[in-house]
């Protein structure tokens, strides 16, 4: 029986999870490998190894520490200087504490923009920099889709056994 109600709390923290990915603030995909694990973890991880949850965990953690590096490589990717780059960092996190949820998107692009403004490149040029940040974000974003959206496959199949 309590399984069942695991079952139901690992659903319910998985949806919260897939809202999370339109939520740039909400942890979505830690909230959804909390689930996962929640669910093993109740099933003597019987249906769902350690290793399984352990491997997802470690996806987890490295899509949340890509989330805040992914725009800096965007910008590095597509040319941008050192002041572009420095930009996009400081964009990153001044965007996320000032802007808040769209500040993930838009702190490193401006930030990037600037810098690269800064290093006295002109306004077109300086665009394309600051577009790999958001390019980066994007891939960042996908990432995660792909880790959320295995897990709950994993999820589905052990509900199945």
């Amino acid at each position: 029986m309590s399984i069942i109600i695991f079952g139901v709390i690992s659903l319910f923290l998985f949806l919260i999870g897939f809202l999370g990915l339109a939520v740039p603030f909400m942890p979505g995909l830690p909230l959804a490998w909390f689930g996962y694990f929640l669910y093993a973890w109740a099933g003597d991880f019987e249906k769902i190894s350690a290793l399984n949850a352990i491997i997802f965990l470690a996806l987890t953690i490295f899509s949340s520490i890509f989330d805040f590096v992914a725009p800096i490589i965007g910008a590095k990717k597509y040319k941008a200087s050192k002041f572009g780059i420095l930009g996009a960092g400081i964009g990153v996190l001044i965007g996320v504490f000032l802007i808040g949820p769209i500040g993930i998107i838009l702190g490193p692009f401006l930030g990037a923009f600037l810098g690269e403004l800064m290093a006295d490149k002109k306004i077109v040029k300086a665009i394309k920099p600051a577009f790999g940040t958001f390019m980066g974000f994007i891939f960042g974003l996908f990432l995660k889709i792909i880790i959320i959206f295995v897990m709950f496959g994993f999820f589905i199949a052990s509900l199945l056994k």
